[in-house]
């Protein structure tokens, strides 16, 4: 999409409609918003939502149409027949492909993959509604919401647990697969009264998916992967926050990020009865704690992972009392080992040391941003060894079972290197002690 030189930029154009949104939401909890739809197939926001859309990359949908398909027709008139099929009521989404992801336990969590044209439109959609629905949301909420992240709910949850003793760990079974879809479009009356914008988003929900080759239908869930799935399970779960936040607050601050959350109390009656509040509240929201997953914590004995670190009370070294401290979780420090062994392990000896480099320093990078935060020192140095061992042995086996090479040699090859390090810029080297 061109725009004149006395036209006001795409972007800047659709934050200021959303600008106007979230103040109208803010002024008024109780207003129904009309009127959506006509500003979803806007030039902008359409040309936004591609913008957007083709950052976060990820691969073709059911249609098989790529990226680069569409670059190559040209991105103005895939743009411009969204706009026509959505003025003229002919849009109509496409199955979701959905794919399984390995999980470190083994297990496989299901990931639905809309086509591209899908993820435009639901990404025009979610900057049009999303400002109407953020104006309500609360602070407990944390994930997926504009700057707001992980690492600051993990901060919050550090500074709660200095005068707090139990801590209510919980997890909904299966929650994306679960959402009641009436209940779901019941929640979003109230917001909005626009019924092709309603529409449109059953028809979202209710496209189904291509699992194998074969299409199933889906009468409930919102598929993990959708552009606005993050955006509907956090207007399902908001719920949960103001009944939370109006009833039950004083028994323990709740932090949530999506659909993983902890309940911290200061005593063990509290925790105990937060719990059975949590589950009723689920039971009315028609969804279920995991059995095994949800559990009570006392943080003077033991310790709880959450968003990926481990949250643990120890004594501190300056003044012998317990403080809460937190780290990369067990769980997250194999996963990222097991991406280091990946990218070193013998198919890939064909491959030079500064190629194998190259693959290792976005994971290096974006796991170190992300745990930067917390009492992470001592994993960091631990993960710095394991990736200097790694390569040590990568590089010494390329040329064979012979392949012989002297530590000195690979030191002086590491000392020169770009390879990342998590903690130790300063590592010397491979010990052959």
């Amino acid at each position: 999409m061109h725009v004149r030189n006395d036209q006001p930029h795409p972007v800047d154009s659709s934050r200021e409609l959303q600008r106007r949104l979230y103040l109208a939401a803010k002024r008024s909890r109780n207003r129904r918003f009309h009127a959506l739809y006509d500003r979803i197939h806007r030039p902008d926001i359409l040309w936004r939502a591609w913008v957007e859309v083709k950052a976060n990359r990820g691969s073709e949908g059911v249609d098989g149409i790529t990226f680069e398909d569409i670059e190559r027709d040209g991105i103005d008139e895939f743009l411009r027949s969204i706009e026509d099929d959505l003025k003229r009521k002919r849009y109509r989404p496409c199955p979701v492909l959905r794919v399984f992801i390995p999980k470190p336990d083994g297990s496989k969590r299901p990931l639905g993959i809309p086509t591209i044209r899908d993820r435009v439109v639901q990404q025009a959609c979610k900057i049009v509604i999303e400002p109407i629905f953020e104006a309500n949301f609360l602070d407990s909420s944390f994930g997926f919401r504009p700057r707001r992240s992980a690492v600051k709910a993990a901060t919050e949850v550090q500074n709660t647990l200095v005068r707090n003793w139990w801590v209510v760990d919980a997890d909904i079974q299966k929650y994306f697969d679960t959402i009641d879809h009436e209940l779901l479009v019941k929640l979003l009356r109230r917001r909005i009264s626009d019924r092709r914008v309603l529409k449109m988003i059953r028809q979202w929900l209710t496209a189904g998916v291509i699992e194998e080759g074969k299409f199933r239908p889906s009468e409930i869930g919102s598929p993990q992967g959708g552009v606005i799935s993050p955006l509907l399970a956090n207007i399902f779960l908001h719920v949960f926050d103001m009944y939370w936040q109006n009833n039950w607050r004083h028994l323990g601050r709740m932090i949530r990020y999506a659909d993983d959350f902890v309940i911290i109390c200061r005593y063990r009656s509290h925790a105990e009865q937060a719990l059975r509040v949590t589950a009723g509240i689920m039971k009315r929201l028609k969804l279920t704690l995991h059995p095994v997953k949800t559990r009570l914590v006392q943080m003077d004995k033991d310790g709880f992972d959450f968003l990926g670190f481990h949250f643990r009370k120890s004594h501190s070294e300056n003044t012998g009392k317990l403080v809460p401290y937190f780290w990369p979780s067990m769980k997250a420090m194999k996963s990222v080992r097991a991406k280091i062994r990946e990218l070193t392990e013998r198919r890939r000896y064909c491959f030079s040391l500064e190629s194998v480099v190259e693959d290792l320093n976005p994971i290096i990078r974006g796991w170190r941003n992300y745990f930067s935060v917390g009492n992470s020192t001592r994993k960091f140095q631990q993960l710095d060894y394991y990736v200097l061992y790694r390569l040590f042995h990568f590089a010494r086996k390329r040329g064979g079972n012979r392949g012989y090479l002297k530590v000195a040699v690979f030191n002086a090859w590491y000392a020169k290197s770009k390879v990342l390090r998590f903690y130790c810029p300063g590592e010397s080297g491979f010990s052959s002690a």
